[in-house]
């Protein structure tokens, strides 16, 4: 085109400067403003820099046209509302089924019904029914309709109004029972407003077929149309001329005596599918997390209830949540097994050494083994329990602020970490370490316990038999034991069951 140059051209221009260049530039307008003159839209004059009422009555029209569409984007400006109203509107009968069946309350409700590795599966299979009926072709439908929304929304929210009231400072807003009476005005004034139009009117992919867009609007309006499919036709026609013709761009041109002008935009585009479909598979997935842990939570609740009694224990002064959360705010890590540790503190101290230490005196001490193995294996168990006892003890202490091995170390490296990488890395290192050696304790004392357990039920097995195999003195241990030893047998056992159950929950959730 005329207004165009070639790259050596405006290369010998750089290089040559002064009036030649300037020269240059005064011929290349000129021939931009006949070129300007030769097309059939007469929005500007050049010999007076003037934007004509014409310009502003396109503007108008468009605004009048467009004002439905406006009000309707302007009234709703969550993005996710038009992402989840476009993917709703492609959904098939069973995907909106699978959808509903996947929302919080639905699965909650359902919950109540079905056992959970059941519900788990549904939950699945529903997942996989949603996502496997979006296809390349419907995510590229999807995609590319979202991003048509998108530009056709910036395109109708631009700011018609601004540009019009400096044609007529009496127009008002959204009100198109009165023509407006626009006036000559200079061009210079609106030549940014024409620059940020030209952005919008670039970014429109013209060319497309509009009909599932203006469908949707009409979804959107409750049924009623917010502008006719060949009211858009027209505007799409007209808007075609003045793109192809670019004589919006000889006005900016001419105005802002810059001939190298050119539009600036960028084609709004969007993947929403895949976003959208692993939304919903972390709700569904944070849903089942949630009752897991809830049932997890009342299954734990239910077995503290029933092995102390009460759900509140706290048997550890140093390796414990409150301690945990300084580090956690620091983004260090933390103390992962508090609770484990401390349960299993508190029953060693309250339960091992008492009802466990009773029976232990009675078959170990005073019983009559008719083999050794099995006296040698129960008897390792317990020593092991009061082993673990002690050392979860010492391990607590390490811990300590004030006179701890580990506790003091912490501390005075603590308020350094936010700066000095090292430290972090050090504490780190020593709440790694602990949490190992938690964990350690927690699993050994615990395989001691069920070692503790397994010879116990032989023994009660053997206490019921009319010739006992494993002891012979059943009767003279009766004597001496406070509770009847069969009895305290099977107590013992039921709380070893139960806090075995409680570990092993609580470990499960942390591997």
């Amino acid at each position: 085109m005329a207004n165009k140059e070639s790259f050596f051209q405006k290369l010998l221009g750089s290089l040559i400067g002064g009036k030649d260049s300037e020269a240059d530039k005064k011929r290349q307008l000129k021939n931009i403003a006949k070129t300007l003159s030769k097309t059939h839209f007469k929005y500007y004059k050049p010999g007076s820099d003037q934007a004509l009422p014409v310009l502003g009555k396109f503007f108008y029209d468009l605004y009048k046209s467009l004002s439905p569409c406006q009000i309707l984007f302007n009234s709703q400006q969550n993005p996710n509302y038009y992402k989840n109203i476009i993917i709703d509107n492609a959904l098939s009968d069973a995907q909106k089924k699978a959808l509903e069946d996947l929302e919080e309350d639905a699965i909650t409700e359902l919950s109540k019904k079905m056992p959970f590795n059941q519900l788990k599966q549904k939950v699945k299979t529903d997942l996989a029914t949603f996502s496997g009926e979006f296809d390349q072709a419907r995510i590229q439908s999807i995609d590319s309709l979202y991003s048509k929304m998108l530009n056709f929304k910036a395109f109708c929210t631009f700011d018609y109004y601004f540009i019009l009231k400096k044609f007529d400072s009496s127009v008002r807003e959204n009100e198109f029972n009165k023509t407006p009476k626009f006036v000559p005005i200079d061009a210079s004034y609106i030549a940014d407003d024409m620059k940020d139009f030209l952005s919008t009117l670039w970014s429109l992919p013209l060319t497309e077929d509009w009909s599932d867009l203006l469908q949707l609007l009409k979804r959107m309006r409750g049924g009623n149309e917010p502008i006719k499919a060949n009211q858009w036709a027209k505007i799409v026609a007209r808007l075609t001329q003045i793109k192809t013709s670019r004589v919006f761009e000889m006005i900016i041109q001419l105005t802002t005596k810059n001939p190298a002008y050119e539009v600036v935009y960028e084609e709004k585009r969007e993947q929403i599918v895949e976003a959208y479909i692993d939304k919903i598979k972390n709700q569904a997935t944070t849903t089942i997390n949630k009752l897991e842990n809830a049932q997890k939570n009342s299954k734990i609740d239910g077995l503290l209830q029933q092995i102390f009694g009460t759900t509140s224990i706290s048997s550890l002064q140093n390796y414990t949540d409150e301690q945990s959360a300084y580090f956690i705010k620091k983004n260090l890590g933390g103390f992962e097994y508090t609770q484990a540790l401390s349960y299993m503190k508190a029953f060693l101290v309250e339960y091992v050494k008492r009802e466990v230490r009773e029976y232990a005196d009675l078959v170990l001490i005073r019983g009559k083994w008719t083999t050794s193995p099995l006296s040698a294996e129960m008897s390792d168990a317990y020593n092991d329990l009061l082993t673990y006892s002690e050392k979860i003890t010492a391990f607590d202490k390490k811990l300590s602020e004030e006179e701890g091995e580990f506790g003091l170390k912490l501390k005075t490296l603590l308020p350094r970490a936010d700066r000095d990488k090292e430290a972090a890395n050090i504490i780190k290192t020593i709440l790694r370490d602990n949490n190992g050696l938690a964990k350690e304790y927690i699993v050994n004392a615990t395989k001691s316990l069920i070692a503790f357990a397994k010879n116990t039920k032989l023994l009660i097995e053997d206490y019921q038999k009319q010739r006992p195999e494993l002891l012979t003195n059943w009767k003279e241990l009766d004597r001496f034991a406070e509770t009847p030893i069969k009895d305290l047998g099977v107590e013992v056992y039921k709380k070893i069951y139960l806090i075995v159950n409680l570990m092993q929950s609580m470990l499960a959730g942390q591997e």
